[in-house]
């Protein structure tokens, strides 16, 4: 059976770092992977342990993780759309994080285009175009991929043509291509169930060779809400056969994956814990075949703890 390019969000810890970032894709049956590297509201960052970088490089490579098709997620604190006292920050923070994902040897690092924060979505775009002409060089190794955004409040990056005009831009255009989100797309108004017209779309006005990552999420919302809620794969508004459809597509086959789907939440003796879905939403779309009950299973594997 084909077996398609698919991860998760894992975590990226103090003490195991890289290492046990890909030990944790590989519990879930990935054979890829995306994480931050420190916690995405904040500033602070552990130093990069090279030993650890090593020893995940050498897994990956045993268990068949293609390095180069493992992913970064940049922090939601930097926005280079709003030109306020924050943004010089945010250029800085942004040039710090692409040196960490260079010395993880990581090559794609996925990042919000941000908010114009009632500036207007034209001086938002000029923003971000600025900012990122400043960060990537001509000896940036790491590749940018804009993220597609939901439309929520003041966000850049609501539609197709919006992220062409950042791109169009650029003064190193090799470097700067697009994650499309799944749950993004549809909360913006696209029809996923049409996906060949969205992918001509695409390709008409930013070009599918831009396309190097895909979030793959269901959505809690209704076509068109721009409000941004995931939900797990096959228990949402876009469906498991539409996603199937997302996941198989012959043109995509070479991208990676990834499942940022919500915690399932479990009370366990009056305790509120939250645990990923990912094992079961993985070997849900490995098997292509809807599971009813993925909710229920997950509560009984993690109640065994």
């Amino acid at each position: 059976m084909e077996k398609p390019l698919l991860g998760a969000h894992v975590s990226f810890g103090k003490q195991e770092q890289l290492l046990g970032a890909t030990l944790e894709a590989l519990s879930y049956g990935a054979n890829t992977f995306m994480f931050y590297t420190g916690a995405p509201q904040n500033t602070k960052r552990s130093g990069i342990d090279l030993e650890l970088t090593s020893l995940a490089h050498k897994l990956m490579e045993e268990q068949g993780i293609d390095q180069t098709k493992v992913v970064v997620h940049a922090p939601y604190i930097i926005n280079l759309a709003n030109n306020n006292e924050k943004y010089d920050f945010s250029i800085r923070f942004l040039k710090e994080e692409i040196e960490r994902v260079e010395r993880l040897g990581i090559q794609l690092l996925v990042l919000h285009p941000g908010s114009h924060v009632g500036l207007g979505s034209e001086v938002g775009i000029e923003n971000i175009v600025r900012a990122l002409n400043i960060v990537i060089d001509s000896k940036t190794n790491v590749k940018i991929c804009l993220e597609t955004m939901a439309g929520k409040g003041n966000e850049c990056g609501r539609t197709f043509e919006e992220i062409a005009l950042i791109l169009k831009e650029m003064k190193y255009p090799e470097k700067v291509g697009v994650c499309l989100d799944t749950c993004h797309i549809h909360d913006a108004g696209y029809s996923l169930e049409d996906f060949e017209s969205v992918l001509t779309e695409f390709d008409e006005i930013i070009g599918l060779s831009k396309l190097w990552v895909l979030h793959i999420n269901d959505s809690k919302n209704s076509r068109g809400s721009h409000k941004d809620r995931h939900e797990n794969v096959g228990y949402g508004k876009i469906g498991f056969e539409i996603l199937m459809n997302v996941i198989y597509h012959p043109k995509l086959k070479e991208i990676p994956k990834i499942l940022e789907t919500p915690y399932v939440s479990i009370d366990d003796t009056s305790k509120i814990k939250s645990y990923p879905p990912y094992k079961f939403e993985i070997d849900m779309i490995k098997n292509k075949k809807m599971n009813h009950n993925l909710i229920e299973d997950i509560c009984n594997y993690y109640k065994k703890d």
